[in-house]
């Protein structure tokens, strides 16, 4: 173990300072960010994502930033291919790969594979939607729960992304995500990793942060965002890709007429809270994880403490 190449899992909810902890290590240490995020691939998708700045790319570029239109998909198979082939590029060059996101379905895809699952069906997902238009993603959830109870008790009954998948994947294979997952082949990374979670030691200082950061959004042009997205991709649906990202389904409803702006700040903010309870989940299930106080004024330092360490074992 000890000569595998090094890499660095930098993992956390949303709005626990994940972004700059990766900057500050970059301007400290021999790092490279490669992004673990489902919505900073996408591109002109900016505002909404919370994507560093142009200012702040520059000064630490990230991999895996602006890579799709917001209409194509891009699957946790997809990550783990382009993410090992970084990773080597990075490590042969005598740096080491800092993987920086909350994505966790991506983290678990680097670590063991997802050989188990299909392929995205763009069929049966429009027979799904079509199913959920008429009687709605909370009993999709209902439905899911019959199916595959281990995988519906960690999903919310509006989650429509994930339900969907869980559902396709059963109808595509007979079997359920959670039992797929199980049976899958291991496949071991080829590294060997330092996991860093940032772990909020006050669930309601981390509410605050989500709270204040999307009506910063909204202040900063969200909705006008969206709008130019319609424009300038007119495929673009509730149903794509990108917009099934926190935050862009309720701008599109919002521009729909179905509720006003007051509603769409508290129904982002309610729905950005459930993406980071679901995150934490997830770190909570992990194994090996150091986990660190994301509320710690001198979080950056302690990051920095832990890596300078692993590197030097």
């Amino acid at each position: 173990m000890s000569r595998l190449p090094r890499a660095i899992f930098l993992m956390g909810p949303t709005a626990s300072g994940k972004t700059g902890a990766a900057v500050y290590l970059q301007s400290k240490s021999s790092v490279e960010i490669i992004s673990v995020d489902s919505a900073l691939v996408f591109k002109d998708m900016n505002i909404g994502t919370a994507k560093p700045d142009a200012a702040t790319l520059e000064f630490a570029p990230h991999h895996l930033i602006d890579i799709i239109e917001p209409t194509n998909a891009y699957s946790a198979a997809n990550f783990r291919s382009d993410a090992l082939r970084l990773m080597a590029d990075i490590t042969s060059r005598g740096k080491i790969p800092l993987l920086v996101g909350g994505t966790m379905l991506y983290f678990k895809a680097l670590e063991g594979g997802l050989s188990g699952l299909p392929e995205a069906n763009q069929d049966m997902r429009s027979k799904l939607d079509a199913e959920a238009a008429q009687i709605g993603w909370p009993a999709m959830h209902a439905k899911l729960a019959v199916l595959d109870p281990e995988t519906a008790l960690r999903l919310m009954p509006n989650d429509m992304q994930r339900i969907q998948r869980a559902l396709e994947v059963y109808e595509i294979t007979g079997e359920t995500m959670s039992a797929l997952f199980k049976k899958q082949t291991s496949e071991a990374l080829p590294y060997k990793a330092l996991k860093i979670a940032l772990i909020p030691s006050d669930r309601k200082v981390l509410h605050a942060r989500i709270e204040a950061r999307f009506e910063q959004m909204l202040a900063t042009g969200f909705v006008d965002e969206v709008k130019a997205l319609l424009l300038k991709y007119p495929s673009l649906t509730a149903e794509s890709t990108g917009m099934r990202c926190v935050g862009y389904r309720q701008a599109l409803e919002h521009l729909n007429g179905d509720y006003n702006l007051a509603e769409l700040r508290d129904r982002g903010i309610f729905a950005t809270r459930q993406l980071a309870k679901r995150q934490l989940t997830w770190l909570r299930g992990m194994d090996d994880v150091t986990e660190l106080d994301c509320l710690n004024p001198q979080l950056n330092e302690l990051v920095f403490n832990e890596i300078n360490q692993f590197i030097r074992e």
